[in-house]
């Protein structure tokens, strides 16, 4: 049984879902999907759930008969995915490979949206943190982490990741550096972080001048996920 999580970014209730699969390392036995076949299926799921919920969010696809347009995935110039039934867009979606799993994330017709799954195992060793992080929110993540090292690289990583796959262009446009991650709001155990563009990653996105783009991020056994979602259109 798969499980679709919803995840909420403000007091308005802007909502994305998200879900995941074991990936190709964790396949049950006698399996033979591969991760392409895995992201059809966590398409599937997470567009089901959300006809489901009757969201305005979600007009396009209320309105949509995936019987005579079925839902396929295109990729942008860079890599970016997209989903469109015939020649109309629909909800915005990100996957991430992470923890032994494969990712998916959508949400409503009005936003992008990036998801980023990153293990702390990556971060560990002679890692140049101070190439890739600025020092406020290294600081800031290692109070998040309990000052582990590893723990707080992998948050920050997977921040900064799902910012730059809800801008459309991952880091062959923007430097890890002229995406600043904020100090987080909220309690517990899951954080939201105020994201804000810099430098060159200001100039290709000028939209973003005085906004920030919101990033909720969970922690698992070994990894932190990230989601960002994006409205342009709005100040979230």
């Amino acid at each position: 049984m798969i499980t679709v999580h919803t995840v909420n970014f403000d007091h308005r209730g802007v909502p994305a879902f998200y879900a995941s699969l074991p990936g190709d390392g964790e396949t049950r036995k006698g399996s033979t999907a591969n991760t392409a076949d895995k992201k059809e299926h966590l398409i599937s799921i997470l567009l089901d759930h959300v006809v489901a919920q009757e969201n305005p969010l979600w007009k396009r696809l209320h309105s949509c008969d995936r019987a005579a347009l079925p839902i396929r995935v295109v990729h942008g110039p860079l890599g970016r995915p997209h989903l469109l039934a015939g020649e109309y867009r629909m909800p915005g979606i990100s996957f991430s490979e992470g923890g032994g799993k494969v990712w998916a994330t959508l949400c409503g017709d009005e936003f992008d949206i990036g998801i980023d799954a990153a293990a702390f195992k990556e971060f560990r060793g002679e890692y140049p943190l101070h190439r890739v992080f600025h020092d406020q929110e290294l600081q800031h993540a290692l109070r998040l982490t309990g000052g582990d090292p590893a723990k707080a690289a992998a948050l920050l990583w997977s921040v900064k990741e799902a910012v730059v796959k809800a801008l459309g262009c991952g880091f062959h446009l923007v430097a890890p550096r002229q995406v600043h991650v904020y100090p987080s709001t909220g309690g517990g155990s899951e954080y939201t972080f105020p994201v804000g563009l810099s430098g060159k990653a200001l100039e290709r996105f000028p939209k973003g001048a005085g906004r920030s783009i919101r990033v909720r991020s969970f922690p698992g056994e070994k990894m932190w996920l990230s989601i960002a979602l994006l409205n342009w259109r709005s100040r979230l």
